[in-house]
């Protein structure tokens, strides 16, 4: 016998993760209708299988910081840019649904000026994408099928940067956003101070940390 039960059944605890299999786009789709937009929880979706995570405090806290030390390069290197934030990224199509916990458009980030609704028929996938801890080989599978060009993922105390190429994803020193800075020793470095430094005292000392990285 089988026995169904309404998403709203499932309740997550901080940290806490499910995973639903054989999940069809129509079911995705009604699930992500049930669970809304003002949910705290992230899902991945991959060719039939769901993840559905809730994340800690200290994974919302290292998130906001590195979306704020990313901005601060940003704004060092007088770059624009655009974050969906962990807006829902799929494409039926390709049976794929990712939300990162941040994202951002740099090379890109003239088509997402005043963007209401996304597409990905016609609509860019973001140049760079954000996840702590990222663990998951669905979640993975969801990124490459996306083909983001970039991701950071903060897991273990530091920072590691993937680029997409040759339909996976390659650990590598450098970002291809940002090739001339040590973007790893500088978040890795920043995001160890937080545990001592209130956010506006370390985006105040990165900014200086960044200045001299810039000079050298």
């Amino acid at each position: 016998m089988t026995v169904k039960i309404a998403i709203a059944q499932i309740h997550l605890e901080q940290g806490q993760k499910v995973t639903l299999e054989n999940i069809n786009w129509q079911e995705f789709e009604s699930i992500l209708e049930d669970l809304g937009e003002h949910r705290h929880s992230l899902i991945a979706y991959y060719k039939g299988v769901l993840e559905i995570r809730m994340p800690l405090p200290g994974h919302e806290r290292a998130k906001v910081l590195i979306g704020d030390l990313l901005k601060i390069i940003l704004d060092e290197l007088g770059l624009e840019w655009e974050s969906l934030g962990s807006t829902t990224f799929k494409s039926k199509k390709m049976l794929v649904g990712i939300e990162p916990d941040d994202c951002f458009y740099i090379q890109n980030y003239r088509a997402m000026i005043g963007k209401q609704r996304l597409n990905l028929d016609v609509d860019p996938v973001p140049d760079l994408a954000i996840e702590v801890d990222l663990t998951s080989n669905t979640q993975i599978s969801a990124y490459q099928a996306l083909a983001i060009p970039e991701i950071w993922r903060y897991k273990n105390g530091k920072l590691e940067i993937s680029l997409f190429q040759d339909h996976q994803y390659i650990d590598s020193p450098i970002s291809k956003a940002f090739p001339s800075l040590p973007v790893i020793e500088g978040i890795s470095l920043f995001l160890e101070k937080s545990k001592d430094l209130p956010m506006n005292a370390l985006r105040r000392e990165f900014r200086v940390w960044l200045q001299t990285a810039q000079k050298t």
